[in-house]
């Protein structure tokens, strides 16, 4: 079921757009392949890294409602519950965007290893109507016409690191790229805050009797997660074909720029919201469109403003200077 579900729909477009690509490079048709599965899955994306922007802007209420539930872990639970559902906050909803990336990346790594194994799969493993593609026919001809190379320059059948060839540098290169790519991305999300506790000094203080405070371990395990991710992605490729590496790092350098976009966006809505104020205010620009009557004098020492009537103030005087009169005659 996973093959047939799974493996082989993945599988046929990518060779489909290998097929109908000029020039017919396999390296070229991973990359548009790659792009293509980032940008369908583009509304999971967008719906995932607002909810992460939630989580990180709802952490001080959180600390709040710990420090108020005492241990209570019912009524915390209770609390925490409703502040998401206020926020319009689904702790479960980054699961989708997980689940479909290791699905994608199982079902093309069963793919590329069939062809790197057999490139006859190119024809025998495809559906019908990928069969009579002009390109297709043409392979099943002649195989040897399969370049599975990036343009020419690395071989995608080669891992980085081979028992008996040694170190394979062009897909080595590719390889600490993917790695770098995953380290940007994950930072990119996970910011380091200036006085951040580390994990060793949590465990630390937890040994001396003081409890760990969830927001703080969250935080540094999340750094942790960010060094780890792509350590744990080198480690993970370069024993594989490039192709596979390759992919990797084009879909991290998309996701970059995905998370890039999303964040822009919002801190344009936050500017748009924070310049809605001067915008009124620049409406009224001059002094003589104000009444008379609602002229305001602000006072340098003060916050404070004093609406004067300067009509009253007009009687005011006018009185006093006619009771002056009185006294003199």
């Amino acid at each position: 079921m996973f093959t047939t579900f799974i493996v082989k729909p993945i599988f046929n477009l990518l060779v489909f757009i290998y097929a109908i690509i000029p020039g017919h490079n396999f390296g070229l048709a991973l990359i548009i392949f790659t792009v293509l599965i980032r940008f369908l899955m583009w509304p999971l994306v967008k719906k995932q890294l607002k909810q992460t922007k939630l989580m990180r802007k709802i952490q001080p209420e959180i600390k709040k409602i710990k420090a108020q539930t005492k241990g209570n872990k019912q009524q915390e639970s209770q609390l925490l519950m409703s502040l998401y559902k206020e926020q319009g906050i689904n702790p479960l909803s980054t699961f989708p965007t997980l689940i479909i990336q290791l699905v994608v990346l199982f079902g093309l790594y069963s793919g590329l290893n069939g062809v790197i194994h057999d490139p006859h799969n190119l024809v025998t493993f495809t559906y019908p109507f990928i069969k009579n593609l002009a390109w297709i026919k043409v392979l099943s001809g002649n195989i040897h016409l399969f370049d599975d190379t990036l343009l020419g320059v690395v071989n995608l059948g080669k891992s980085a690191l081979g028992s008996k060839s040694g170190i394979y540098w062009p897909a080595m290169i590719i390889v600490f790229g993917s790695a770098l790519a995953q380290y940007y991305q994950s930072k990119q999300l996970i910011p380091s805050a200036k006085n951040q506790k580390s994990i060793k000094t949590i465990l630390k203080e937890a040994s001396s009797g003081k409890q760990a405070d969830q927001s703080e371990v969250s935080a540094a395990v999340s750094k942790t997660t960010r060094y780890i991710l792509p350590v744990m992605i080198f480690i993970f490729t370069v024993d594989l074909a490039s192709a596979l590496s390759l992919y990797w790092l084009v879909s991290g350098l998309v996701a970059f720029g995905q998370q890039a976009y999303i964040l822009r966006e919002d801190e344009e809505e936050m500017e748009e919201i924070a310049d809605e104020p001067t915008k009124k205010t620049k409406k009224i620009k001059d002094l003589s469109k104000i009444p008379e009557a609602q002229l305001v004098e602000v006072s340098p020492n003060s916050t404070t403003q004093k609406t004067t009537n300067t009509k009253s103030k007009n009687q005011k005087n006018w009185q006093k200077k006619s009771k002056k009169k009185r006294k003199k005659s």
